[in-house]
């Protein structure tokens, strides 16, 4: 009864805001139960996913530790990789000495180790000295020493030692160990893992001398983050473990690895049947198995702990060296989990991960080891996707009826004490319960009907404000009318001469772009493209000029006058480009053409006002410098570069670090311009850059001089350290030309362009 009075009451006022935030909660809980991706959402996601580990202080686990072939194991052991005797006595140290319960490599043995020298003194023995009896028969004594190999297998012998090796579709080198069940152990299943073909493993006798094998594959994410690890892999008719999961296999004493099945296979329909109906996988050991939850591809989620590395407080890492000399004590190391990694300059091996970008692999396995011990894995229960529909659905509901009629303090208070419950809720869920529950999706609802509640009032109170802003749009950017409504007395449309800086942008290729998509695919794919482009145009204060086909002219300073014109467009093309190669990946994981631009930029006195006829017009610029700003778009492609600047430019935005690129004389002008490949803000760029763009100039001032042979020399050296650039490439062949045709004494190093 309450409750209807309350609605009589404020529906009529209210009415149209409840129902807008109704459907918003409905679009939310449709996003969940169907499973749409939305990038935002995703990536809001995956940051919260890292976010929790990083809160989590790490706490040390003695039962794994990483034994570390770092710079002093290097220098008192010497350079890697080491002959297979040092490591069969390091073999022989973890395994005897401290009775590790498992040993995992993170490094392969794919190659012969002859550094003994016994097979040169074998090839002696039957050449030159074979006439030596005494020296064969020493040499036959010393083989079973020489033979480091075979000292590697023995000490391997009988221990429980795991290889790694690498999973892959081009090559067939070494061997795999035995899989841990095959499609004849399914029984008719089948189960979604990796397929490859091939392999780079270790060396047979070492893989027949050890106790078992795992690949140490990473699946990245498409953001490349490594946030999960594959456990099963198949190669041929064998389903064969990660690194890590064999070696936890080895360290539980394991009798198999097998899957596990929600039902039997006769009660399975096709379609399960082709897809596994697989529950889990699970390590089969005296005392206790292990059940591991799996998701896609059967990987697990990796709980990582601490930021990685031999100060990150999770592992504990010891020097090679140390065990090879036995300097830690044996009762601090006894019966513990070792992997073998390496963390020296040059050698080690980093992964990017949600708590670090750069994170030890070895310490990868070393997590998913340790959750598989203590059987405790972060998962997404299958309870989450209905916890998290009834979640937005209350949440909703009660936020779109009551946020309304509150008053702005109310609003903000009632709105932050829900998204600090949910954010506690689910946190708790993580700790305590090992649940992964999405949050991204609540906290973005809570936002938006905050948002709804407060755009809505505004929207009302100054809607003749914004009809004037929507007439006057029509000839310019209506984020710079807005502005100018303030002030109307300042700005006119008659048109005026002023210095400005314009823009043209251009898709490369976009005749065959057109010919390779379907009408309704080419739409979409420029929709996006200057969709994109204008955005970062016009967040930089830049006034959209017009499309022309699939390019973009834009100019800064006016109607809005801005001192820094120059400096903010070359902000906005460095930033473009970057927007266009993210377009681009985007682009290609669909399918469709790749993406690339090419922007021209010039800074001078232009015509500026509202031009055209009595049929159409616009506020747009003209002059010699616009058709400049053209022509140096159209060049970008003849130096392989992405941006190209006038002269005026460069000196307008000092800001900026660029690379002259070339003195031109374009089509339609008879003074040479240099021009500049703007790179990054001049604060960002790192010494080692500095030093390349310094050495290009000095190869660019040698072929000005006509000193070809020095010029080669230098831009030989810049091909070894960027064997594919354009540029250097570019010059290169322009010196073999002039070799051929000298340009004479009197040549100005002005290349001209005949065409636009």
């Amino acid at each position: 009864m309450i409750l209807r009075q309350w609605v009589i009451k404020y529906g009529q006022k209210y009415g149209a805001r409840w129902a807008l935030g109704l459907l918003i909660t409905l679009l939310a809980a449709i996003q969940i139960g169907s499973g749409l991706h939305t990038g935002v959402i995703e990536r809001a996601d995956t940051f919260i996913y890292g976010l929790r580990m990083r809160m989590e202080k790490p706490v040390l686990d003695k039962r794994i530790v990483i034994i570390d072939i770092d710079e002093k194991s290097l220098n008192e052991v010497g350079r890697f990789p080491w002959s297979r005797n040092v490591v069969a006595q390091l073999i022989t140290k973890m395994t005897g000495y401290y009775q590790a319960s498992a040993v995992g490599f993170d490094i392969m043995f794919t190659e012969e180790d002859n550094s003994s020298g016994y097979k040169t003194l074998a090839e002696l023995g039957q050449n030159d000295l074979k006439n030596i009896p005494e020296f064969s028969q020493k040499l036959e004594s010393l083989k079973a020493r020489l033979d480091y190999d075979g000292l590697m297998a023995e000490a391997m012998r009988g221990q429980p030692v795991v290889l790694g090796y690498f999973l892959s579709d081009q090559q067939h080198k070494g061997m795999l160990p035995a899989p841990a069940f095959t499609e004849e152990d399914l029984n008719g299943r089948s189960l979604p893992a990796p397929e490859l073909k091939g392999h780079e493993a270790n060396l047979a006798r070492l893989q027949q001398a050890a106790r078992s094998g795992g690949f140490f594959n990473a699946d990245l994410d498409a953001d490349g983050i490594l946030r999960s690890s594959p456990l099963l892999a198949k190669v041929g008719d064998g389903y064969y473990p990660s690194l890590s999961l064999a070696t936890a296999a080895v360290a539980k004493q394991a009798t198999a690895i097998k899957p596990l099945f929600q039902k039997t296979i006769d009660k399975m329909s096709e379609s399960e049947r082709r897809a596994g109906g697989l529950d889990a996988i699970a390590i089969f050991a005296p005392g206790k198995n292990t059940r591991i939850p799996i998701g896609e591809k059967l990987a697990t989620a990796i709980q990582y702990r601490g930021v990685g590395g031999p100060k990150g407080g999770a592992f504990r890492y010891i020097s090679a060296s140390d065990v090879l000399q036995q300097r830690i004590p044996q009762e601090e190391l006894k019966g513990t989990i070792m992997l073998v990694g390496t963390t020296a300059a040059g050698l080690n091996d980093l992964r990017a991960t949600p708590v670090s970008s750069e994170y030890p692999g070895v310490e990868v396995h070393a997590n998913v080891i340790r959750s598989i011990l203590d059987d405790q894995f972060k998962h997404r229960p299958d309870y989450a996707v209905g916890a998290e529909i009834t979640l937005v659905l209350v949440l909703g509901i009660a936020l779109c009826f009551i946020l309304p009629v509150l008053s702005p303090l109310p609003s903000i208070s009632l709105a932050s004490a829900s998204a600090v419950a949910v954010v506690a809720g689910n946190f708790w869920l993580y700790h305590r319960h090992d649940a992964v529950l999405n949050l991204a999706n609540p906290l973005l609802l809570i936002g938006s009907l905050f948002v709804l509640d407060v755009v809505w009032g505004y929207f009302f109170e100054f809607r003749n404000r914004q009809a004037i802003v929507q007439l006057f749009g029509e000839y310019v950017a209506p984020e710079l009318v807005a502005e100018m409504a303030d002030h109307p007395q300042d700005y006119n449309m008659e048109g005026e001469s002023r210095e400005l800086t314009v823009l043209f942008v251009d898709v490369r290729g976009f005749t065959t772009i057109s010919e390779g998509l379907t009408p309704k695919a080419l739409r979409e794919y420029i929709n996006i493209y200057l969709t994109a482009m204008s955005a970062d145009i016009r967040n930089n204060r830049g006034t959209l000029d017009k499309y022309i086909g699939d390019a973009v002219m834009a100019f800064w300073g006016a109607p809005i006058a801005l001192p820094d014109h120059a400096s903010r467009a070359v902000g906005s093309a460095l930033k473009m480009l970057e927007t266009a190669e993210q377009l681009n990946k985007d682009f290609i994981s669909r399918g469709w053409p790749p993406l690339k631009i090419g922007i021209g930029l010039n800074t001078g006195q232009m015509h500026v006002g509202d031009m055209g006829s009595n049929v159409r017009r616009a506020y747009t610029v003209m002059g010699d410098a616009v058709n400049l700003g053209s022509r140096l778009e159209g060049i970008t492609k003849q130096y392989g570069v992405g941006l190209v600047v006038g002269e005026s430019t460069k000196q307008a935005a000092p800001e900026y670090f660029y690379r002259q690129l070339d003195c031109v004389r374009v089509k339609g002008k008879n003074e040479p311009i240099p021009i500049f490949e703007p790179i990054a803000a001049a604060s960002t760029v790192s010494p080692q850059l500095r030093m390349e763009v310094e050495r290009w100039h000095m190869a660019y001032g040698l072929v000005m001089q006509q000193r070809w042979d020095h010029a080669e020399d230098v831009l030989r050296e810049l091909l070894k350290r960027d064997p594919d650039n354009y540029l250097y490439k570019l010059y290169q062949k322009r010196i073999a030309y002039y070799r051929l045709h000298p340009p004479g004494e009197d040549w100005d190093g002005v290349t001209t362009f005949e065409t636009k």
